[in-house]
């Protein structure tokens, strides 16, 4: 991948967050919520290149408040592996945010997402933590999404209790690998053959509810 420039006139300091390793709350029996504004794609321009880094850049550096352009210009330092400036540029993006309750969420769950392609589980975990509780308070991408963290970082049994109640809420969707492709589109074929060896395990030994 080309590497980008990030203009100095973002003058953006550059910092880690500190891994917080807390557990994560019991899975519910059931995750029937639909959940669009928090699991969508933040995007403020289209395209890709300097060009696009240069304009989110700019917008950001006139309007401090712009969310959305902030998150962008997060994903795009991620992936070009400026992994400190992406962590600033969506702590102020969640700052910005703030009691908009719907931007928040989205920023948060992309905020995961970003940091676990960047090879940030336990991180990507935490973020994703702070959606559970919230509302919708059992939204559907949880167990699959939460499963495959938990996996990820080896939490085996923790993994499986997840992944059981996407099966306990849809059973004919999430009994097999085959759905994969139709129910995550998004994720990489790398991410769902690892849900798979939580399914495999879940077929193995199911978990008793509760």
């Amino acid at each position: 991948m080309k590497k980008l420039r990030f203009p100095l006139a973002l003058g953006l300091a550059l910092c880690s967050l500190l891994a917080q390793g807390q557990s994560l709350p019991a899975p519910k029996e059931f995750y029937f919520d639909a959940d669009p504004q928090t699991t969508r794609a933040i995007v403020a321009l289209s395209g890709e290149g300097q060009e696009v880094v240069d304009r989110l850049a700019a917008t950001v550096a006139r309007r401090p408040d712009d969310v959305e352009s902030r998150v962008q210009l997060a994903r795009v330092a991620m992936q070009s592996g400026r992994l400190e400036l992406g962590d600033e540029l969506y702590q102020a993006a969640q700052r910005n945010a703030g009691s908009n309750q719907r931007l928040s969420r989205a920023v948060t769950w992309n905020y995961g997402w970003d940091l676990y392609r960047a090879g940030e589980p336990q991180r990507a975990l935490e973020q994703w933590q702070k959606l559970i509780g919230g509302w919708p308070s059992t939204p559907g991408w949880q167990p699959p999404t939460l499963a495959l963290a938990l996996w990820k970082l080896d939490r085996r049994a923790e993994a499986v209790a997840w992944y059981a109640a996407a099966v306990r809420t849809e059973p004919q969707q999430w009994s097999s690998a085959a759905s994969y492709p139709q129910l995550l589109p998004d994720w990489r074929e790398e991410d769902r053959a690892l849900l798979a060896e939580v399914l495999a395990a879940w077929q193995a030994n199911p978990p008793a509810w509760p």
